[in-house]
């Protein structure tokens, strides 16, 4: 019985801490230079014709890829190559990784 018990605690706790990376807020670099666009929660915003972050166009891009796109923009989106910094961009990047479906 005690197994079973430490067992159950070990699975909740586990799950505390995956719904926690499942739901991290948004760095604040996000939400000053992309949320805009890209929407509050990285979803998208249709009347800009932004997609989701969640989306498997995006999450099957390697981090190389999406840094590659933030710093040097792509299509209707600006540089910000100079305006963020590598930590701040790769902070982003991991940020979105977190929204995988």
């Amino acid at each position: 019985m005690k197994t079973i018990f430490r067992v159950a605690i070990v699975l909740a706790a586990l799950a505390l801490i995956a719904s926690t990376f499942a739901f991290a807020e948004a760095p604040a670099d996000y939400k000053a230079k992309c949320a805009m666009c890209h929407g509050a929660n990285g979803n998208g915003n249709p009347g800009m014709k932004t997609i989701g972050f969640e989306t498997a166009d995006v999450q099957k891009m390697s981090d190389a890829e999406l840094t590659d796109v933030i710093t040097k923009g792509k299509g209707k989106m600006p540089s910000y190559e100079g305006k963020l910094s590598k930590e701040q961009i790769d902070g982003i990047v991991k940020w979105i990784r977190t929204l995988k479906k």
